[in-house]
């Protein structure tokens, strides 16, 4: 077994910039909005939505079209889209017996855009 060369993660003597700590200080948002900014982002940790939001980023879809294409149940879709609605991530509309679902914004495909641009960096 080789040894793991561990990353140094302080500093090695203790000097405060105290021009800096006021600036972040001065810009850091609210105690809430952090929280619900790292809500948003734990609904994008799983791997079914992400799929979910692929397909929408084709057209608006059924969850039957979904199950379909994603060789999954509709009860699972279901389950995962009322996640995304409830996280205003996606929108849908009623015609006749069926609902159709699509991106709520283009945020979202920016979103998914920019996270994958990141993992896909050298």
């Amino acid at each position: 077994m080789s040894m793991v060369e561990k990353e140094t993660v302080c500093c090695d003597v203790h000097e405060v910039h105290q021009d800096l700590v006021r600036k972040v200080n001065e810009t850091m948002p609210e105690e809430t909005v952090l929280y619900d900014l790292a809500e948003l982002f734990k609904i994008f940790g799983d791997s079914t939505r992400i799929r979910i939001l692929y397909v929408l980023f084709e057209a608006e879809v059924c969850v039957c079209d979904i199950a379909e294409t994603l060789n999954m149940t509709q009860s699972a879709i279901s389950h995962q889209l009322r996640i995304l609605k409830q996280n205003k991530l996606v929108k849908s509309r009623r015609d006749g017996k069926s609902i159709f679902y699509s991106l709520a914004d283009d945020h979202v495909r920016t979103i998914i855009e920019m996270g994958r641009e990141h993992i896909e960096e050298d």
